[in-house]
């Protein structure tokens, strides 16, 4: 430690670098995190949702009318205390309005939704208004949708159908995907899209544990073309493709710059060698064997490394204070998802900061270590 604070510049630098590396190794990380979980945390494992099979996602399919009362009539639909079951038919489908801004165009989901829709989601929570009546020509829009949109206020007019719709209210649905929808009556945008069938069912179980046999019976019935998930399963799927790609590209970003963190503090190391010849050949004069000065030298490494690691993990966790949107490539309409460090991405990015330093010291540390005790002494 006291080497390192000699060479103060140097270890500065060499540091630096090296929290470069581990901020962009740990944002990649976080952001892949955040995206899953704002995806599995739309999701409620007691919900399943039915889509047509084949299909992906709620955009692309459909379900008709007779084919939704099959699985409504089906015993483990949940009954709630008004007697009702516990089960939505909903529409999804996709506009594009203006971003805030730069007025580019982008797509958001559109959701119909009925009167159980908020039953089987309690974490929505009205901010602004109230959300829209049955039968009339009326919307709510996420929190994420009137953050980013042009247009998106409360008493405002968008149009799409070939109709206009009065937002009556923002809603906020915590950290979940729900945040970039807009929801309004499920009829009534069934009309405005002239489309004839559902997206997808939404329905609470009325036994969590009796899914497997659900889905055995809705998936072999002849009468149906359908496969049914747990909706957190469903969400999970989502996330899957888009957070795969982040994984790789941010991976192979990260190699190309560690491989220069790398070599800093391999040259580093090899001036720390040289300037303290004389101090290992004391050392070897003294009786310190080999391993001894290998081992403090790849220490010394590893100790810069892990100063490195930890600055740039201090950095990165200020950035789940930001939220950010991209395209979600299962469903093509934008998402908003915050960044999220776990304690997971947090032993991994130390981790990796451990290897890069080992990487960088070994040789160094090895070199000092084979160094002729007459030969040190007399380029003292």
């Amino acid at each position: 430690m006291k080497n390192l604070l000699t060479r103060k510049i140097t270890t500065i630098f060499t540091a630096s670098g090296m929290a470069l590396v581990v901020f962009v190794f740990t944002t990649i990380l976080m952001m892949a995190h955040g995206l899953e979980k704002t995806l599995i945390d739309t999701g409620s494992y007691d919900n399943g949702v039915v889509i047509r099979k084949g299909s992906g996602a709620e955009v692309m399919s459909w379900v008709s009318r007779s084919q939704a009362s099959i699985v409504e009539s089906d015993p483990q639909v949940a009954i709630g205390m008004d007697g009702k079951a516990l089960f939505a038919k909903e529409l999804n489908v996709l506009i594009s309005l203006p971003k805030k801004g730069d007025n580019k165009q982008s797509n958001v989901t559109i959701r119909g939704i009925g009167d159980t829709s908020l039953k089987l989601r309690p974490q929505v929570q009205v901010m602004e208004g109230r959300m829209p009546k049955q039968g009339s020509s009326e919307v709510a829009a996420g929190r994420s949708v009137a953050k980013r949109f042009r247009g998106v206020d409360i008493g405002g007019t968008l149009r799409f159908g070939m109709r206009d719709w009065i937002i009556v209210g923002i809603f906020d649905a915590g950290n979940t995907g729900y945040n970039s929808e807009i929801w309004g009556d499920n009829d009534q945008l069934m009309q405005a899209f002239r489309r004839p069938v559902y997206s997808s069912l939404i329905f609470k179980l009325q036994d969590s544990s009796e899914f497997e046999k659900l889905k055995e019976r809705i998936e072999k019935n002849p009468r149906l073309n359908h496969e049914v998930k747990r909706e957190t399963k469903y969400y999970a799927d989502q996330s899957e493709m888009m957070a795969k790609f982040l994984r790789i590209l941010g991976m192979s970003l990260t190699v190309i710059f560690s491989l220069g963190a790398v070599i800093g503090a391999m040259i580093t190391m090899y001036a720390a060698v040289a300037s303290r010849v004389a101090e290992i050949g004391t050392m070897r004069a003294l009786g310190f064997q080999r391993r001894s000065i290998m081992g403090a030298f790849l220490l010394e490494s590893l100790l810069l490394s892990l100063a490195g690691g930890i600055a740039g993990l201090f950095f990165a966790s200020f950035l789940q204070f930001f939220t950010i949107s991209t395209m979600n490539f299962q469903t093509f309409s934008e998402l908003a998802f915050s960044f999220s460090l776990s304690f997971d991405i947090a032993i991994k990015s130390l981790m990796f900061a451990l290897v890069m330093g080992f990487v960088g010291g070994a040789l160094p540390a090895l070199r000092a270590s084979r160094m002729n005790i007459v030969d040190a002494l007399r380029q003292a």
